[in-house]
């Protein structure tokens, strides 16, 4: 009895400190009073970043004037607020933006977003905005924003997103994760309602990140890995065949991997209503040189056929240019996805490593040749074995003359 009493007590402090936290916010919201003596009739407490929506709703001309506000702020902090009209996250996101310039004025401008890599330069949005001001108060803690929107015909329910992070100079910098990527929700400006704590932007968050896994994965590592196996493996007697079947294993599982990323990449331009041309581009690109590639395995010369010399050049000519896309456009998306800098200089580890481990290989390699060589006097071929990796037939070709 007496640990049920203990357990009901406990329960009912948890609710009062919810309630009373909740009731604060609320009455932070409500109760707020700008020095400008502006008076909204409708006020929400943002669940995330500290921060508050106030507007008035004008259905006679269909616009709203907005006051946006983010306490726990800095000198050096950006603020912004922001209806998308297409999407839910920041893509696509028509943005009010505030900072303290270099000179120390409050600058409050518009800008529209294109892409995950924006840097929020000033532009026109896609609806009005006939007025806009700011103020940086209390104890340069709280920015505020303020704007009439002319909202898109027919509509009153909006995405919205709410931002903060750093600035150098005059230009804003990119926002860190937690929080910030929740900051989003729908809101009303004719009813009033507000809804959605960030679980759209979260879970289109989530499919970027599956796509940038599956592309690094499959172009950025597993593709370069197996052309190092088969460049430099096949020199070794005991790697043969082996080395082989792993180059085909590494090549396939890329290629599958990359047009699974390729398809989620689609599905995300789709989804957004934006597209990242260059990004899209080299993408295909790849993918195609890729296909090409797997076909003409089918047509493949036996090693002792007058025209398998000029296959093997369009073999690697093609492999070596898929790779180099691949990292090129490897790093246009982490451009466009602006990941926490930790994963881009992880994946430079990774290329470094790959890069190091190739000359290491190159080196000992020619050192090998070079000294069967010396004491057999036989061929200064680098590659002495049967390019298709086979010592003797074995379904893939028959043996070469070699003199090891």
């Amino acid at each position: 009895m007496e640990k049920r009493s203990r357990t009901f007590a406990i329960l009912s402090i948890l609710i009062s400190l919810i309630s009373l936290t909740k009731t604060s916010a609320q009455q932070n919201c409500s109760s707020y009073k700008f020095n400008t003596n502006n008076i909204f009739a409708t006020c929400i407490s943002l669940p995330v970043l500290n921060s508050f929506l106030h507007w008035n709703y004008h259905s006679s001309n269909h616009t709203v004037d907005i006051a946006y506000r983010h306490t726990g702020v800095t000198a050096s902090d950006w603020v912004a607020w922001a209806l998308n009209p297409t999407g839910s996250g920041m893509s696509g996101a028509q943005c009010l933006v505030g900072f303290r310039n270099s000179t120390g004025n409050f600058h409050v401008y518009t800008s529209p977003v294109a892409g995950y890599s924006t840097q929020l330069a000033e532009g026109t949005l896609s609806f009005g905005v006939p007025k806009s001001s700011g103020e940086f108060i209390n104890n340069n803690t709280e920015m505020i924003i303020f704007a009439t929107l002319q909202l898109p015909a027919g509509r009153t329910s909006f995405n919205q997103v709410w931002q903060s992070g750093p600035v150098s100079g005059n230009t804003p910098q990119a926002h860190s994760g937690g929080d910030n990527l929740k900051s989003s929700g729908n809101v009303d400006f004719a009813t009033g309602q507000v809804s959605g704590d960030g679980g759209a932007a979260g879970s289109q968050q989530r499919k970027r990140n599956v796509h940038g896994v599956l592309n690094v994965v499959s172009w950025g590592i597993l593709m370069p890995l197996g052309a190092v196996i088969a460049r430099y493996l096949k020199v070794f007697k005991s790697a043969t065949p082996a080395w082989f079947y792993l180059h085909v294993a590494c090549q396939t599982s890329a290629y599958i991997v990359g047009v699974s990323g390729l398809g989620t990449g689609l599905k995300l331009g789709h989804d957004s209503g934006l597209s990242q041309d260059t990004h899209k581009a080299i993408g295909i690109a790849m993918v195609c040189l890729a296909t090409v590639q797997v076909f003409a395995l089918l047509l493949r010369p036996k090693p002792d056929h007058k025209y398998r010399f000029y296959w093997n050049i369009y073999h690697y000519a093609v492999g070596y240019a898929v790779i180099i896309l691949s990292i090129v456009n490897i790093f246009k998306g982490f451009d466009i996805l602006n990941p926490e800098k930790k994963w881009k200089h992880a994946y430079i580890g990774i290329i470094i490593g790959i890069g190091a481990m190739a000359a290491f290989l190159e080196a000992f390699t020619w050192f090998i040749v070079l000294r069967r060589k010396k004491e057999g006097g036989g061929s200064t071929n680098k590659y002495p074995y049967n390019s298709d990796g086979v010592n003797g037939a074995n379904g893939y070709g028959a043996r070469i003359q070699q003199a090891v």
